[in-house]
């Protein structure tokens, strides 16, 4: 049974209510400044909250600090509760520069304790089907890959010098994970209406598979959020399209080979709750860890020089 100190009260709202009776989970305290919000979680969720951060870290019976702050607010939360001894779970992107990240690193190595970064993606059952088909070779070598995300303005600032690392980092999540670390070989962005919407185009090489990320967040306002991919393989091509409730095409996953077009059955699952799931096992020795900081580390790498390829280009 596990103890665990939520930091904030936005999505870490929604951790809590993922993890309130849970199995593994013995009691939860969260901390916010709003004490509305945390009066709400209170007596919706009858979890324990505080205004005093200092009453997670300084509690000898916290085993995990799940850190739901702002990402610029991650680098010196993550540290502290290491150094109190605390395992770290941290919402994607675990930072928003390189040199924080390292120094997250640089603590988790010091102090002993585990920081996983919440790479939700790898949980989906669409891309955890495509991880599977290429790890097996199941279609023959995989040739190219295009992933894609798409958004009307609903997330704030999204525009070129902050859409790598608060949007297409889940697709590098992806990409790292699958094919592991790649040359970034061309970067095409382009801001649209304003300075806070744009559509980047990233195109990667690792050894024979190209890669194609595409991330957009100038969509018009009736334009569902998509995620999709297309992979082409020796033997067949998937093709794969989720949106929410906006959208009038369903959410599938396609096989095309020799033998016809298949729709491939996906289990209904919440990859943020498994991703969860899968933290608690880990940071209780029970897996295969498949979210470490060094993987978090390796996309935000990637996000970086699209970044700054994307900076230069403007200039």
């Amino acid at each position: 049974m596990m103890n665990i100190g939520i930091l904030g009260t936005g999505f870490g709202s929604y951790h809590a209510s993922l993890l309130n009776n849970h199995a593994q989970v013995n009691r939860i305290v969260v901390y916010g400044r709003n004490e509305t919000k945390l009066h709400k979680l209170k007596k919706e969720l009858n979890v324990e909250v505080t205004q005093n951060i200092e009453d997670i870290l300084l509690d000898p019976f916290i085993d995990i600090v799940d850190i739901c702050l702002p990402s610029h607010a991650h680098r010196s939360h993550a540290v502290d509760a290491l150094k109190h001894g605390k395992h770290v779970f941290c919402e994607t992107p675990v930072c928003l520069n390189l040199e924080d990240a390292l120094l997250i690193q640089q603590a988790e190595q010091q102090y002993g304790k585990k920081v996983l970064v919440n790479q939700f993606i790898k949980f989906d059952p669409a891309y955890t089907f495509l991880y599977e088909a290429h790890r097996q070779q199941k279609y023959g070598k995989l040739i190219s890959l295009s992933l894609k995300r798409e958004t009307p303005p609903l997330w704030g600032n999204l525009g070129l010098s902050s859409i790598p690392t608060q949007f297409m980092i889940h697709e590098l999540d992806l990409l790292t994970w699958l094919l592991g670390p790649s040359d970034l070989c061309t970067v095409w962005g382009t801001e649209v209406v304003n300075p806070e919407q744009a559509q980047v185009r990233a195109y990667f090489q690792h050894q024979d598979t190209f890669t194609e990320v595409i991330a957009s967040s100038h969509m018009p306002g009736g334009y569902p959020f998509t995620v999709a991919y297309e992979a082409y393989f020796e033997k067949a091509k998937l093709v794969f399209h989720e949106s929410d409730e906006n959208d009038l095409i369903p959410t599938a996953l396609y096989e095309y080979t020799a033998s016809g077009q298949q729709k491939i059955n996906l289990e209904s699952v919440n990859p943020y709750e498994k991703s969860l799931e899968h933290a608690l096992e880990c940071f209780g020795g029970h897996s295969e860890c498949q979210i470490p900081l060094e993987s978090a580390v390796q996309s935000l790498e990637l996000a970086i020089q699209i970044q700054n390829r994307l900076g230069q280009t403007q200039r």
